[in-house]
């Protein structure tokens, strides 16, 4: 099923498994996306910047595209296809699509500083994947350095009929999604599913505001999910309160350079991935920094049994 305006829900951006010597573990491909599936995730997000897509050569990021699809049974699958020029972004999004993906995921380049330049990029960009192809916008200023206003982000959304989501990751953002969603009150923007990122930082708020769900990585998306879903039910307190639990886990995990250190060592941990490695260059988890996410994970489990981990353990078979 492709991906439309109507997607909520929790995307889970998934990391790329790799073996200690750099090589793609596929078999770790297989389990983390069966993971994703029974704990209940709508769907999985991969070769984002998480994934670590640009260590990846072009027959690469073919071939963890096509085996997260594959393996996918109820979930939808969303390519990031973001590359510096757009043969390559062309050629990842059909094979992607061709083997059954939902849609993609294109982040705009560094260069980009005008409203002018940006709203022309991804023109382009939306040209070069082709008409029948739904992609996400990716608004991660923070990381990317690209600016988008609710205005521009309006005018990329209404001048590409296939743009259907936006990974809103801006932050102070609580004012970017009330100002989307009041130009759909006003009629002036057509119905755009909203999922949100930036590690879940803010989460519980940004579904106040009018948010689909969430697409980010945090190495429990039973908190995603559960938060997502307490929030559409009106459950205020009980979200903000599993939230909480959860928050200081979710800040130390979202560390620039060593967040996915962290993220993958608590996958590993929980038998979801067979290795934490990084593709080099990558950071490593230091001793200090996993007797603190042991501390922290002892705290979480306080309230969420889930992060009761045992000892450390491999993705079995």
């Amino acid at each position: 099923m492709r991906l439309t305006a109507d997607a909520k829900g929790t995307f889970a951006i998934a990391p790329t498994p790799f073996h200690d010597d750099g090589r793609i573990d596929e078999r770790s491909i297989d389990r983390l996306t069966d993971f994703y599936e029974e704990v209940g995730c709508d769907g999985v997000t991969v070769l984002g910047i998480m994934g670590e897509a640009p260590k990846l050569d072009a027959a690469e990021a073919e071939q963890v595209a096509v085996r997260f699809v594959k393996r996918a049974k109820k979930m939808q699958v969303i390519v990031g296809v973001s590359a510096p020029g757009f043969a390559t972004m062309r050629s990842l999004a059909k094979a992607s699509m061709d083997a059954g993906a939902a849609g993609v995921m294109i982040a705009p380049p560094p260069s980009l500083r005008t409203d002018d330049q940006i709203i022309g990029y991804f023109k382009q960009a939306a040209e070069a994947i082709g008409p029948d192809v739904p992609w996400v916008l990716q608004d991660y200023p923070l990381t990317l350095s690209v600016v988008f206003t609710p205005a521009v982000i309006r005018k990329i959304v209404m001048d590409n009929p296939n743009c259907v989501m936006l990974k809103h990751e801006d932050w102070p953002g609580l004012e970017k999604i009330s100002a989307l969603r009041n130009f759909q009150k006003d009629g002036s923007l057509r119905p755009l599913s909203i999922l949100c990122g930036n590690g879940g930082l803010f989460l519980d708020f940004e579904m106040e505001r009018g948010a689909d769900g969430a697409m980010t990585g945090y190495a429990f998306p039973e908190l995603l999910i559960d938060v997502v879903r307490l929030s559409k039910q009106g459950q205020r307190d009980a979200a903000h309160d599993l939230f909480d639990a959860h928050l200081p886990l979710i800040r130390y995990e979202q560390q620039p350079g060593a967040g996915l250190a962290v993220r993958k060592y608590v996958l590993q941990k929980r038998g979801v991935i067979a290795s934490s490695a990084q593709r080099k260059p990558g950071a490593t988890i230091t001793a200090a920094a996993q007797a603190e996410v042991e501390y922290l994970l002892s705290r979480v489990a306080r309230v969420d049994k889930r992060a009761n981990l045992g000892p450390q353990s491999s993705a079995a078979g």
